[in-house]
């Protein structure tokens, strides 16, 4: 059963400046996740939107072909080191909803 997991983040609200320095490393954290998901069995696609009423907030969709590779991707500890670099950049868990097409 074909999954789509979407994750939201939300950068916290940045004073003058502070987005020199977290978007790009919030850039980096994601495209190396992105990268290490591509070498997943049972990835199939991912992408990540960027709210455009609310420039703080990111959307990302990952498409996965079972639960069970969603959930082997989750308890990967690469993934886990990556995922709470992102989180303390940010301040904040990234929250995860995983959906199943009926």
């Amino acid at each position: 059963m074909t999954i789509r997991v979407l994750m939201t983040r939300k950068i916290p609200r940045m004073t003058s400046g502070m987005d020199v320095t977290i978007l790009p490393r919030l850039s980096q954290l994601l495209i190396e996740l992105r990268n290490i998901a591509n070498e997943q069995p049972g990835y199939i696609s991912g992408e990540t939107l960027r709210n455009v009423d609310d420039r703080n907030e990111y959307l990302v969709i990952s498409t996965w072909q079972s639960l069970e590779s969603w959930t082997r991707w989750l308890d990967n500890q690469v993934r886990v080191s990556v995922e709470s670099q992102i989180d303390a950049l940010l301040g904040a868990s990234t929250v995860y909803k995983v959906y199943s097409y009926d």
